[in-house]
């Protein structure tokens, strides 16, 4: 699958898979943070590394972790077939199961794989939940000022969405994006982890390397001030970022996430360290 609103470039062509060692690794670090409640499986998709996720899951139980997977549910051929796939997670005690079921991922399929596996998942007892992203869409009428437009739907735009799903959308100035709504950068309450090692306060800026800096000495030495992209989103948004990294840009933007995610695009090669890893980017 390669959803429209994959914020990850995930694909059959995109590469990157967590070793068993590496997973060891960082539920060390995790506990050596002491503030980390819940672990979770993402992807692209983790049941397409059945195994591997499975004893992912019970090394993170075992270290004293809440866990979670988030999936598409390919693999519900039938739904016989996916008790075979629940059930080991059932057994494990998983705490949450997030099934993205939308028209973004299986068009208007009346029993899609997401259908069948929510009805497994609720027969078996588990702790399921579906993912419902809209596809964004566009008013003209009542924003906040009198003829402003305004741009509805679930679908964050940065990504693959930024190629699928802006063309038809209302656009506002860009010195209007003024802040981050999206992510509390000075005091994250989550971070995603990739196999390459780096630690992402937003898909594609990075705190920093794990493998480089243990995950804990990262989180105890982040200041958020000083990061060359989150300063500049604190203190102003992406239309400060741009303007202080001499970014030329276009006047005009569907969101903030639309904006920032294509002045970080234009500074992949500045700041490396920060904005990685190029796959996120749609690139390499």
């Amino acid at each position: 699958m390669e959803c429209d609103h994959c914020f990850v470039y995930s694909s059959p062509k995109a590469k990157g898979t967590f070793t068993l060692n590496q997973i060891r690794k960082v539920l060390g670090e995790l506990t050596k943070i002491g503030t980390i409640e819940s672990v979770y499986f993402e992807g692209g998709e983790p049941f397409m590394f059945y195994p591997l996720m499975l004893e992912g899951i019970k090394l993170a139980r075992d270290s004293g972790f809440k866990t979670g997977v988030v999936t598409n549910a390919y693999f519900a051929t039938s739904e016989e077939d996916v008790e075979l796939w629940f059930n080991p997670l059932r057994e494990m005690g998983v705490s949450d199961l997030s099934i993205s079921d939308d028209l973004l991922h299986y068009d208007d399929e009346k029993d899609s794989p997401a259908k069948k596996t929510l009805r497994v998942a609720k027969k078996l007892g588990m702790p399921v939940r579906s993912i419902c992203i809209e596809k964004p869409t566009a008013n003209t009428g009542t924003g906040e000022s009198q003829g402003e437009p305004v741009v509805g739907g679930g679908a964050l735009l940065k990504g693959r969405a930024v190629e699928k799903l802006t063309e038809s959308l209302s656009k506002r100035n860009y010195d209007e994006f003024t802040e981050c709504p999206e992510e509390d950068l000075r005091n994250p309450k989550r971070v995603h982890l990739d196999p390459y090692g780096y630690v992402h306060l937003c898909q594609g800026l990075a705190m920093g390397n794990m493998w480089e800096m243990p995950l804990s000495e990262l989180v105890e030495n982040y200041d958020a001030d000083s990061h060359p992209i989150c300063g500049p989103l604190l203190k102003g948004g992406p239309a400060l970022l741009a303007e202080k990294h001499g970014v030329e840009h276009e006047d005009t933007y569907c969101t903030a996430c639309h904006f920032c995610y294509l002045v970080r695009r234009a500074l992949l090669d500045r700041f490396p360290e920060c904005l990685a890893p190029r796959q996120v980017y749609g690139l390499e």
